[in-house]
């Protein structure tokens, strides 16, 4: 499959010298795609801006239908195209068929979202004058998105600002284009189906260049970037520099806090699907796992016992429970923090091991490493990897304090009967997202998103909140 640019309503054709490989079979190459550089960044922010008028200042109705339509073709294409998810990021077909479904209804949610950008009417202090608030588009946005969710994120990012009237420059990541081309394909035909114009979404494949001028680009009033901290903090500072809105969504090392209290099979369950789903490559994943020091060794036990009975396989095996890192850079960087961890004194308790199976890949067995400490690497550091370390505890109180080091503070869980603790955990831990007796990955399509400290920056993605990055407020005033 040999990928395109998309541009101003169009197909750009162009040598293909990347490729993205299958993870389950790297003998087989899923797409070639372009090497995009300043020069198509140009070419579609300049005709996302020349689109931009047009599609701002036309009937919400129209924006709504497209997205609607939109979400209407990824449901009844989500077979396929969560086959060729899986064949190119490595998930299970089950995983990446319901990714496609997710980015269906976060194009419906914001179909109907683009009839509700209101504002309000307020009285004036002075007679005779009123006073209103509008919300309006703000013009061409940026979105850089990561690989481990393909079509979700784009979706999440590309739906709020197509629905409240603003043009996108979508770049995807380097190991997953085919599915970006796919979704962008889609919107072009409902572009095109709809009379909508032309360059309201713009595809540019390529390297990291292409990110970077979408970040150092005047004409682009906003980035939405999700990514590492390092990445982030580079696209950050250069958006910043000329005044540009910022969103950054930029990982998390996410504490899951097993109380002695909890009932032990569904702390157990919570752990592993938090923990080793998705190969562990989300950024809410339950990669800490801090434990009541009267239950620690008996979760450890139970814990390494459902990890050694998942089954690691290819993606399209239906009997796959987890499938290979999405990259040969992502296998290498799981391997070497289980070696990191247990130089450190980690105790490896089950998995960790390269796996050799029917067709070449990135596979490794789920790794638990136990007895760790907090200040070591494998607790401070996002692996992004189906890795999980748990660190032992005397009580809620020291649970607590180890929830809230570090400089991530994205998603957090506690798995606890008590009331009492789980209230105030919620009132008093460090995250953008807490959850009580569910895992710390798992989140609406219909509810914000986002952290704090170094996990975030800027306003909340999805729901209601998207329209706080997506519009700018005007206030007018008016007299007889």
């Amino acid at each position: 499959m040999q990928l395109t640019h998309f541009i101003g309503g169009k197909s750009v054709a162009a040598d293909t010298p990347f490729a993205s490989l299958n993870p389950s079979n790297t003998d087989e190459t899923v797409a070639t795609y372009p090497a995009g550089g300043a020069a198509e960044v140009d070419a579609a922010v300049e005709a996302a801006a020349a689109a931009f008028p047009a599609w701002s200042q036309a009937s919400p109705e129209l924006r709504s239908d497209l997205l609607d339509r939109v979400g209407t073709r990824l449901f009844a294409e989500a077979a396929a195209l969560g086959e060729l998810l899986a064949r190119e990021e490595g998930k299970t077909r089950a995983e990446a068929t319901g990714e496609v479904l997710r980015a269906a209804r976060i194009f419906k949610y914001f179909a109907g979202e683009a009839l509700r950008r209101h504002g309000r009417t307020l009285e004036s202090t002075r007679p005779g004058v009123d006073a209103a608030t509008y919300r309006e588009a703000v013009g061409v946005f940026g979105l850089i998105t990561p690989w481990n969710f393909p079509i979700a994120i784009p979706a999440w990012k590309a739906a709020p600002a197509l629905a409240f009237g603003n043009t996108v420059v979508i770049k995807p990541a380097n190991a997953t284009p085919a599915i970006a081309h796919a979704l962008a394909a889609i919107i072009h035909e409902a572009t095109d189906s709809l009379k909508a114009p032309g360059g309201i979404f713009n595809l540019v494949l390529g390297q990291g260049g292409v990110g970077a001028a979408i970040a150092d680009h005047p004409g682009i009033a906003g980035v939405s970037f999700t990514g590492s901290q390092a990445v982030g903090a580079k696209v950050g500072m250069a958006a910043m520099a000329r005044q540009a809105r910022v969103q950054m969504e930029m990982g998390g090392k996410n504490p899951l806090v097993i109380l002695a209290d909890a009932d032990l099979d569904k702390a157990v369950a919570i752990a592993l699907d938090g923990g080793f789903f998705q190969t562990g490559q989300r950024c809410t994943a339950s990669s800490r796992v801090i434990v009541e020091d009267a239950i620690h060794d008996r979760f450890v036990a139970a814990l390494a016992e459902r990890a050694r009975a998942l089954k690691v396989g290819a993606a399209l095996d239906p009997d796959t429970q987890v499938g290979p890192a999405a990259s040969e850079q992502q296998f290498e960087q799981n391997r070497h923090y289980v070696e990191l961890a247990q130089q450190e004194g980690g105790r490896l308790v089950a998995g960790g091991e390269a796996l050799r199976l029917a067709t070449p890949g990135y596979y490794m067995s789920p790794a638990l490493i136990a007895d760790t400490d907090p200040d070591m690497r494998i607790n401070r550091e996002e692996v992004f990897g189906p890795v999980v370390s748990t660190v032992r505890v005397k009580d809620y109180e020291a649970a607590l304090a180890l929830a809230n080091q570090g400089n991530f503070g994205l998603s957090a869980g506690i798995v606890t009967t008590s009331l009492k603790h789980a209230r105030h955990f919620r009132r008093n831990v460090r995250a953008g997202m807490v959850m009580v007796n569910l895992p710390t990955a798992g989140v609406d399509y219909h509810v914000p998103f986002g952290g704090t400290r170094g996990s975030s920056y800027g306003p909340r993605e999805q729901g209601f909140a998207a329209v706080e990055y997506y519009t700018q407020m005007k206030t007018v005033y008016t007299a007889d």
